[in-house]
This record gives C-alpha cells, sequence and structure tokens, in this order.
C-alpha cells in the first residue's frame, strides 16, 4: 500500500469531499470540482503529494526519527491504533491532552506514573491493599491507558506528526508548529493548509480512506527502519544504540570526531618531542652548532652603524666652536702693541740716570 494507485483512492473514497458551504477557499487549489453540492477533490493532485510526503517519512525514520501517529476522531481510532503498533511508532487515539509537546516534560512523570501502577498490578502489590485503594488505583491506571498508553515508550519529542483531520486535531497541530516539528496531515476540503508541512488532500472522514493513508505511512516506517545503514564499530569505538537495538549514525560521526581530535594531540606531542631528542654529542657537532651562532651574531654588528652616523653629525657641531675661538687671537695682539711702547719708556729712564 506504499505505492498507491489512484485507482485504489477512488476505491476508498478518497475523492470526496465536504458540502461546498463548508469549504474553504485555501483548498481551492486542490478541489476538481463539485457533484450534488459536495466538493471532488483532484486525486491528480493528491497522489504526487501523498508519494512525496510518505517518501519525507521513510527519510526520517532512515535517519533515526519517529513518527507520532494522532488520530482521535471515532472513525479514525481503530487504523491509527493497529497501524502505529504494527510498526513499532507511538500514538494518540484516545484523547490529546493540551501541551503533550509544548509540556512534554510533566507528560513523562504521568508516564511515570502509569508504568509504576502497572509494576503494582504485576508484582502483586494491589492485593495487599484494601478493596477501595486497590480499585482506585486500578481506575487511574485505565484512566492514564487511555490518553497515555500510546507515548509510554516515547522517550523524547518526535521527529514528524501525522494527523488525520487537520480541524479535528487543530491543537496538536499547533503545537508540533510551535517546536518546529514537521506536519504531515489528511487535509479536507473544509480545513486550512497553512500549518501544515506535507499537505494529503483527501477525505478524512471515511474508515476505508483513513485505513489507507495509514497503512501506507506505517509501511513507509518500515520501509524506512529496514534502510537504516549500517555503522563501522571499531575496538576502540562507543555506539549508542536506538531502542531497536540499531546503531545511531549521528552518535557515530561524534564518536569518530573525538577520536580525531586525539589524534591530533598525539601528533603534537610527538612534534614537541623530537628537538628534545637531537642534542650535540660530540664536539664536531658542537662546532657545526656555533656556526649558525655566529652567523646569527653577524647581523647585529650593521646595528652599530646607526650609532655610529648618528655620532657623526656631532663633529661639524665642534667646528663652529674653533672657528668661534680663532678671533679671539687677534684680540691679543693690541695687548702686545700696547706692550711695545713702555719699552722706550725704559729707555729714557736709562739715559736720565
Amino acid at each position: 500500500m506504499y505505492n498507491v494507485s489512484m485507482r485504489q483512492m477512488l476505491e476508498a473514497g478518497v475523492h470526496f469531499g465536504h458540502q461546498t458551504r463548508y469549504w474553504s477557499p485555501k483548498m481551492a487549489p486542490y478541489i476538481f470540482g463539485e457533484r450534488n453540492k459536495i466538493h471532488i477533490i483532484n486525486l491528480e493532485r493528491t497522489l504526487p503529494m501523498y508519494l512525496e510526503a510518505t517518501t519525507f517519512i521513510k527519510r526520517i525514520v532512515a535517519d533515526g526519527g519517529n513518527v507520532l501517529f494522532v488520530g482521535t476522531k471515532r472513525s479514525a481510532r481503530q487504523a491509527i491504533r493497529e497501524e502505529a503498533g504494527k510498526c513499532g511508532m507511538p500514538h494518540v487515539s484516545h484523547r490529546w491532552l493540551g501541551g503533550m509537546l509544548t509540556n512534554f516534560k510533566t507528560i513523562k512523570q504521568s508516564v511515570k506514573r502509569l508504568k509504576n501502577l502497572e509494576t503494582m498490578a504485576e508484582d502483586g502489590s494491589f492485593e495487599r491493599l484494601t478493596k477501595k485503594e486497590a480499585l482506585g488505583l486500578t481506575r487511574e491506571m485505565e484512566k492514564l491507558e487511555r490518553s497515555l498508553g500510546g507515548i509510554k515508550d516515547m522517550n523524547s519529542l518526535p521527529d514528524v506528526v501525522f494527523v488525520v483531520d487537520v480541524g479535528h486535531e487543530k491543537i496538536a497541530v499547533h503545537e508540533a508548529r510551535k517546536l518546529g516539528i514537521p506536519v504531515v496531515a489528511i487535509v479536507d476540503t473544509n480545513c486550512s493548509p497553512d500549518e501544515v508541512d506535507y499537505i494529503i488532500p483527501g477525505n478524512d472522514d471515511a474508515m476505508r480512506a483513513i485505513q489507507l493513508y495509514s497503512q501506507g505511512v506505517a509501511e513507509a516506517v518500515l520501509d524506512g527502519k529496514a534502510s537504516v545503514p549500517e555503522v563501522a564499530v571499531g575496538d576502540d569505538e562507543f555506539v549508542e544504540l536506538d531502542e531497536d537495538g540499531k546503531p545511531r549514525k549521528k552518535k557515530a560521526q561524534r564518536k569518530t570526531g573525538r577520536k580525531k581530535t586525539g589524534r591530533k594531540t598525539a601528533t603534537r606531542k610527538k612534534a614537541a618531542a623530537k628537538p628534545v631528542e637531537k642534542k650535540p654529542a660530540a664536539a664536531a657537532d658542537g662546532e657545526k652548532t656555533a656556526e649558525p651562532a655566529a652567523a646569527k651574531s653577524e647581523p647585529e654588528a650593521p646595528a652599530a652603524e646607526p650609532v655610529a652616523a648618528k655620532s657623526e653629525p656631532d663633529a661639524p657641531a665642534a667646528e663652529p666652536a674653533a672657528a668661534k675661538s680663532e678671533p679671539e687671537a687677534p684680540a691679543a695682539e693690541p695687548v702686545a702693541a700696547k706692550s711695545e711702547p713702555d719699552a722706550p719708556a725704559a729707555d729714557s729712564d736709562v739715559a736720565k740716570s
């Protein structure tokens, strides 16, 4: 039933829509016409969109994802329960509890309570209680089983939500959209397809049509599980398994990434250890090592030249000082000239004597 033909859809009544007065104008592209005031859905549009939706579900399941089947209306309960159980996926077939996705933490506590009550019923704990207490716990367990029995094995949020009748399950669709979970839904002519990611235009009231959709989605899930790629497991690697005991591809990639980082650190340690091992053991090696040291010291000599170059301009600065000192020498000549006339004065004194 995964590859459905158009004749099978006609026999199941997929093409029958709602009355024309209840139609949604947003579904006009998928309506073929009307007959006896009832809209007829165009199966030429329904068939490729149905195949696209089932292919998407198959790809998600092949990557290790889960699909949540949702159908709480009376005509869809049995089909949803049977097909979800066949492919091993969670389902909601009684009533959608508000916050089943957005408040999943609290829902998990209720599921834990349900499992505890089931354990008490199996090990005979109810027999040790009074009749009234045992009856109260039994009724509580039955109530939780109706509401949460289909999702008690769902440990995390689903990757895809498959919905029958968007109008009846609008709370579930709204919660899935709020969390960014893709929605695959059966949309009739009286519903809006705005919040649906993968639309399947068709009749959402006929039991045969709902059975056809559910079987196709269940077989797509089984095909996806069968096509899960095998991951090569080494001796030093840890591979996380899913609920069915199959290795998860994503977890294996993370483990290999961590192992690569270890190799990088090992190579870095080896590279750091290599220079330490090479030490000069002989005098000849010491001479070879001294040559690069001398070569390194040679470039330091030109560094002193700029200092000498800077000291050279200071020498001309001393020449003006010498030039200034030279005019002082002629200044002493007048003194000598003045001292010369004193000599005849001495001669005159000798003559007088």
